[in-house]
C-alpha cells in the first residue's frame, strides 16, 4: 500500500504538494507546485486504500481521460495525468475560488442575476461535453466551482458516460449513479440517458440557488430520488415571488419530467438565460452585450469577496491573467446549433412578439397618447395640493370572503442577494413562542447604507383588514405598504405607505390595510440592540410572529 500522503511530497518527480483543499471517499485534492512550469495546480490523488480497486482506478482514468477531451472555458482543465509509488494522480488547473456548495450555505439563496450567470456558464460548459458524447451524471452545486472575479466552471467527470457505449458503464445495475437531490427522473428510473439528463440536474441547482432550498426532499434518499419521478417541482413564483416570469419559465421547463418537453440542448438553455438577462430580470434592459465573456452581475462581486473594483458594465469586462474568459453570451450562428430549432422558451411571449407590426405599434402609440392626456387633464382639474396615489391597478376582484396569509419571502431590494435570512420566514407563521425571524446584524440602527429590511405576506386574495405584528426588540420604526397583481421589485414601486409607526416597546402592534391588497410589505426602517449579535455589529431586526383578519372575516 502506498503511504499517506504529506506536504512536500513530489509527486510524478515534477509536482511538490502544497496543502489538502478537497477530499472525498475514493480521492483528495491537493494545492501543488508544478516545479517544471512553476504555476500551482490541483493535484487530484487516489485514496491509498482504493490502490487495489480495479474498477475505481479505472473511472478514475477515464474521468481524466474525459476532462482532457474537454475544451470549454467553464470546464477545469485537465494537464496531466501521472501514476506514483503505484496511486495514480490527475493534475488538473487550479480553480482560487469556492464551490457553490460552500457560497449556499452561507448565503442561503443567491440574486437572480448571478444564478443566471452561474446557470449560462454551466450550461456553456455542459454544451461542450454534450458535444464530446459525454453526460456529466453528476451535476450539483458541489461540482460547480467560483472564482471571486466571477468565473464559473464545472468539475468532476468522475462518472461521465459515454453515450456511443464503447465502454462499459463499470456501474451495478442496481445502483444509481450521482447524488439523490439532483437526479433526473430517468436517472431514477434507469433509463437511457442523454444531455437532457443534465440539464434537468442543472433545473435543480438553479432552482436551488432562486429558492434556498431544492424542489424534492424525502425521508431518505430513495424517496427524494423517486419524489421528481412521481410529481412536478413546486412553483418557484410561490416561494420567491419578486422572480421574473420569464426565469421561472425557463427553469420550470427544465425540470420537465419527459426529457421532450425541455430545452433540446445546453446551448438552447444558454440562450434562454441570455434572453431573459437582456430584456431585464426585474423588467429593465440591461443592454449588457459586451463581445468578450460575461458580466459580472451587479453585487455578485461583494459576495465573491473580490476586493478588485467591479467592470462597467457598458465595457468590455477585463480578462483574468491566466483565465480564460467565460462564455460567449452572443447567441451562435452556426447552423449545427441553431436557435431557431430550439424549443420556444415561452410560447406566447414568442406569439405576442411575432404579431408586433407597424400598424399594432401606431395603434398602441394612439392609445398611449391617449392615456397620457387623459392623465394631464384629470391633473389639471385637480387639487394642487391632492398628492396622486401610486397603487398598482388590478383587475383582480377583492375577496369576498376571509382572506388569509399563504405565503411570506423575505424583502431586501437593496441586499446582493435580495434577501434577508429567508431560512427563518417560517417562524412568523409556526404559531410557536420563542422561535423568530431575524435579520442579519448590522453596525447601525438604519440596516448599514440600507434604506430598510423586511418581508412580504402574500394573501389568498385581495383583501382589506388588520396585519398583527409582534415585534421581539424594541425600539422599532416600520412602514407597512399594499400591493396587488405583480409584486414590486423596488420599494419605491410600492407607492406611499399604507401605515406607518414606531415605538420604544416589543410586543404586538396591528396595521390597517385599507387599500384592497394581494401582497403585504413590512419595511423595517429602524434596528433595534440584540443580544444575539456582536459588539461591532449589535443591530438587528426581530419579528416574533403575524397574522392577517381580513375585512370580510365573520
Amino acid at each position: 500500500m502506498s503511504p499517506s500522503l504529506v506536504p512536500n511530497t513530489l509527486i510524478g518527480a515534477r509536482y511538490r504538494l502544497v496543502r489538502r483543499i478537497g477530499q472525498g471517499g475514493m480521492a483528495e485534492v491537493w494545492l501543488a507546485k508544478d516545479t517544471s512550469l512553476d504555476r500551482d495546480v490541483a493535484v487530484k490523488v487516489m485514496r491509498a486504500h482504493h490502490d487495489n480497486d480495479h474498477v475505481g482506478n479505472e473511472r478514475f482514468r477515464r474521468e481524466a481521460k474525459a476532462s482532457a477531451a474537454l475544451s470549454s472555458p467553464n470546464i477545469v482543465t485537465v494537464y496531466d495525468v501521472v501514476e506514483d509509488a503505484g496511486r495514480q494522480a490527475v493534475v488538473m488547473e487550479y480553480i482560487n475560488g469556492q464551490s457553490l456548495r460552500e457560497l449556499l450555505d452561507k448565503r442561503h439563496r443567491i440574486s437572480p442575476s448571478l444564478t443566471v450567470h452561474i446557470g449560462m456558464a454551466v450550461a456553456t460548459a455542459l454544451d461542450a461535453a454534450h458535444a464530446k458524447d459525454l453526460v456529466h451524471r453528476d451535476i450539483k452545486p458541489a461540482n460547480i466551482l467560483i472564482t471571486p472575479a466571477g468565473r464559473v466552471l464545472l468539475t468532476d467527470f468522475g462518472i461521465a458516460k459515454t453515450l456511443s457505449g464503447n465502454e462499459s458503464d463499470l456501474t451495478n445495475d442496481n445502483i444509481m449513479m450521482g447524488t439523490a437531490k439532483y437526479l433526473s427522473p430517468e436517472q431514477v428510473s434507469g433509463k437511457k440517458l442523454d444531455g437532457r439528463a443534465d440539464l434537468y440536474s442543472l433545473g435543480l441547482v438553479l432552482y436551488e440557488c432562486l429558492a434556498g432550498r431544492v424542489p424534492f426532499v424525502g425521508g431518505t434518499d430513495v424517496e427524494t430520488a423517486l419524489a421528481r419521478v412521481q410529481g412536478d417541482a413546486p412553483d418557484i413564483l410561490k416561494i420567491r415571488p419578486t422572480l421574473h416570469p420569464l426565469l421561472a419559465d425557463i427553469i420550470h421547463q427544465m425540470l420537465a419530467r419527459d426529457p421532450n418537453q425541455r430545452q433540446p440542448s445546453g446551448e438552447a438553455v444558454r440562450a434562454a438565460l441570455y434572453h431573459v438577462r437582456e430584456i431585464g430580470l426585474d423588467g429593465t434592459p440591461t443592454g449588457l452585450t459586451p463581445p468578450y465573456g460575461n458580466t459580472m452581475p451587479v453585487g455578485a462581486r461583494d459576495i465573491l469577496r473580490d476586493p478588485t473594483p467591479a467592470t462597467s458594465p457598458t465595457t468590455t469586462p477585463t480578462t483574468i491573467p491566466g483565465e480564460p474568459v467565460i462564455s460567449n453570451p452572443i447567441p451562435r450562428t452556426d447552423t449545427a446549433r441553431s436557435t431557431s430549432s430550439s424549443r420556444p422558451v415561452n410560447k406566447a411571449l414568442e406569439k405576442r412578439a411575432h404579431r408586433i407590426t407597424p400598424t399594432s405599434m401606431l395603434a398602441a402609440a394612439v392609445v398611449i397618447g391617449v392615456v397620457l392626456a387623459g392623465v394631464v387633464l384629470w391633473r389639471s382639474v385637480s387639487s394642487p395640493n391632492t398628492k396622486t396615489p401610486v397603487a398598482s391597478a388590478s383587475t383582480t376582484p377583492v375577496a369576498t370572503g376571509p382572506v388569509n396569509i399563504v405565503a411570506v419571502s423575505s424583502y431586501d431590494p437593496d441586499g446582493d442577494d435580495n434577501s434577508e435570512n429567508d431560512d427563518l420566514i417560517p417562524n412568523l407563521r409556526d404559531g410557536k413562542s420563542g422561535t423568530q425571524w431575524r435579520t442579519v446584524c448590522y453596525g447601525n440602527n438604519q440596516f448599514g447604507s440600507k434604506k430598510g429590511v423586511g418581508f412580504v405576506a402574500e394573501l389568498s386574495g385581495r383583501s382589506t383588514g388588520t396585519l398583527s405584528v409582534d415585534f421581539g426588540y424594541a425600539p422599532w420604526e416600520v412602514d407597512v405598504y399594499g400591493y396587488s397583481d405583480t409584486l414590486p421589485s423596488q420599494i419605491e414601486s410600492w407607492g406611499p405607505a399604507l401605515a406607518r409607526s414606531e415605538s420604544d416597546d416589543p410586543g404586538e402592534a396591528t396595521f390597517t390595510i385599507s387599500q384592497p391588497s394581494q401582497f403585504i410589505l413590512v419595511y423595517l426602517r429602524s434596528a433595534a440592540r440584540s443580544p444575539q449579535c456582536s459588539t461591532k455589529n449589535p443591530f438587528q431586526g426581530v419579528v416574533n410572529d403575524i397574522s392577517f383578519v381580513s375585512a370580510s372575516a365573520p
